[in-house]
């Protein structure tokens, strides 16, 4: 077998991607996971190799129209995403009461969620939960944005966001006309949000 130059230069480039993803999911990422680059490499190695989902529906991709996503409102009713949030940006943070990271980044999530009052970024909390759970939690650490909740599973709302894997917290932005833009796998750190959500 001869190997050629062409070879070489693309063995060492998917040798270094694996090592990258490696070294992400190993060490946390450091300050790369915290850059749009490490977050996009992040959400890549964790989707590549996605099962289909059971039901044939659709998961989010970044750059296009957000599928349709219906779920339970902690408070009763449905929310339908992203037609029901459509007109202004909307940040949809998915977390579980369980989930440790998850409730760490609460009270920053809750701070810019107020900042941005009624002509800003909508904020929609997503829990993967039991209601009785998550109920209990906000009843300890109150936030004052939306919250939705949906059963845990191969096919839940945080999959069809773009969430195959399940990773906890998981945080999307999308357009005003319903467009995936961003992806953040793990928490926000404080004051990360008004970089990672500026227009």
């Amino acid at each position: 077998m001869k190997i050629t130059p062409l070879k070489v230069v693309l063995a060492g480039l998917v040798a270094g991607g694996l090592g990258l993803v490696a070294g992400i999911l190993a060490t946390g990422g450091g300050p790369l996971l915290g850059t749009d680059l490490g977050q996009r490499v992040l959400n890549d190695a964790l989707t590549a190799n996605a099962p289909p989902l059971p039901d044939g529906g659709a998961v989010a991709r970044r750059g296009e129209a957000l599928p349709a996503v219906a779920v339970d409102r902690l408070d009763g009713g449905q929310v339908r995403l992203p037609g029901d949030y459509a007109g202004r940006p909307l940040l949809v943070n998915v977390w579980a009461s369980w989930c440790g990271p998850c409730i760490k980044e609460m009270p920053e999530l809750d701070r810019y969620a107020r900042a941005q009052g009624e002509a800003g970024v909508q904020v929609l909390g997503l829990a993967l939960d039991e209601p009785q759970a998550v109920r209990a939690f906000l009843a300890r650490i109150p936030v004052h944005y939306p919250q939705a909740i949906d059963v845990p599973g191969p096919a839940d709302a945080g999959v069809r966001l773009g969430n195959p894997q399940g990773v906890l917290p998981y945080s999307i932005l999308v357009s005003a006309d319903g467009r995936l833009l961003k992806q953040k796998i793990g928490p926000f750190e404080h004051g990360e949000i008004d970089r990672w959500a500026a227009p």
